[in-house]
């Protein structure tokens, strides 16, 4: 019985080992690789590229005020269209005490420069009835009279102004008054009722009170790497697409390259600026999103392979040829020179025919 069981054992042994080396020696053997033939093909071939920015008004006009003081009233709010001349907001003046001191001054002096003049007025007359004084004299006083009534007027006007910011004579044109400077839609009114204003000046740009712009005239502004800025000219013209508006398309022509670049994470870019055409009846909103496809280069009934079949080994391009397909697939190493390529095919100037089959992905079996 031991002895069986040892001579088993052994078959079994020899059987394991046996079975190793075979499976071995198979999987050891070459494999035949089979490979998809491609033939080059007559097509046009358009390079581009896809710049990536925003829709925004070409001017953006702040709406400032002349004086400064508290919003007592806003007439507008984003969204709204505004003429040239539109009141978009009342100012309250909350005035200067100095300011406020020698206007009253003023006042006060004009007033007693007034009582004088209208007493010597009235004695010249007096005098002039019973012709103690010559004519000329009675109107020089008249003249003091009328400069003098002038000059209280004014002093009241400039007080006006100083307390309220309204001119008496002329309350249509107040400084209190914001208005529109130019016709369009409001994109923004970051103050509201009660909030505290100032005037621009030498120190100070000044309270935005809104922000309009013309939204019939957009520009599409975007950057472009500097790899591929040397192929942008003015006047060339793109595709414009909206993330937030898939069924749209818009023409736009490039008409402003900048000079010099700006630094991003390391790499170089140059803004463009191109001119948007809108149709007619479509409402853009400024800050949309947007791609703009330029063409760089396009070629037409041009011989044109898969990029994807290709061999690059440095400033040279290789494929490789089908020149035997009886006994297995054989294939030639064969240099080639290239053209335009739009990132799937690429034009082939000169190494191949239309008729040459080519080495293409490899067929498992």
């Amino acid at each position: 019985m031991n002895k069986f069981v040892k001579i088993s054992l052994w078959v079994v042994i020899i059987a394991i080992f046996i079975g190793t080396f075979i499976y071995l020696y198979i999987n050891s053997r070459p494999k035949e690789v089979t490979y998809e033939t491609v033939c080059p093909t007559i097509r046009d071939i358009e390079k581009t590229t896809v710049l990536t920015g925003k829709i925004e008004p070409r001017d953006e006009i702040e709406i400032k005020p002349q004086v400064s003081g508290i919003i007592s009233e806003i007439n507008v709010e984003a969204g709204d269209m505004v003429n040239e001349g539109d009141v978009v907001a009342r100012i309250k003046i909350i005035p200067d005490e100095g300011s406020l001191s020698q206007a009253m001054s003023r006042i006060e002096t004009a007033r007693i420069s007034l009582a004088d003049a209208e007493a010597k007025h009235e004695r010249n007359t007096m005098l002039l009835d019973k012709k103690v004084i010559s004519r000329e004299e009675h109107e020089t006083s008249a003249t003091t009279l009328a400069h003098a009534k002038a000059e209280l007027s004014a002093a009241q006007d400039a007080y006006s102004i100083v307390k309220e910011g309204v001119s008496k004579t002329n309350a249509k044109e107040s400084n209190t008054l914001v208005r529109a400077t130019i016709t369009g839609l409001v994109l923004d009114v970051p103050v509201k009722v009660g909030s505290s204003v100032i005037q621009a000046n030498t120190m100070n740009d000044g309270t935005t009170v809104a922000t309009v712009a013309d939204m019939n005239n957009l520009i599409f502004k975007g950057k472009v790497d500097e790899t591929e800025v040397g192929l942008l000219s003015v006047g060339q013209p793109m595709d414009i697409a909206i993330g937030a508006l898939p069924d749209l398309r818009l023409n736009a022509v490039i008409e402003n390259i900048a000079p010099k670049g700006i630094e991003t994470n390391g790499a170089n870019t140059f803004e463009i600026k191109a001119a948007i055409t809108v149709p007619e009846g479509r409402r853009l909103r400024a800050g949309y999103s947007a791609n703009a496809t330029v063409s760089l280069s396009k070629v037409s009934n041009v011989l044109t392979i898969p990029e994807s079949v290709i061999e690059w080994a440095g400033d040279s391009t290789y494929v490789y040829v089908l020149t035997d397909s009886v006994k297995g697939q054989k294939f030639d190493r064969t240099a080639i020179t290239t053209g335009t390529s739009d990132g799937i095919n690429i034009q082939v100037n000169d190494g191949i025919s239309a008729e040459t089959k080519l080495r293409g992905v490899a067929v498992k079996k």
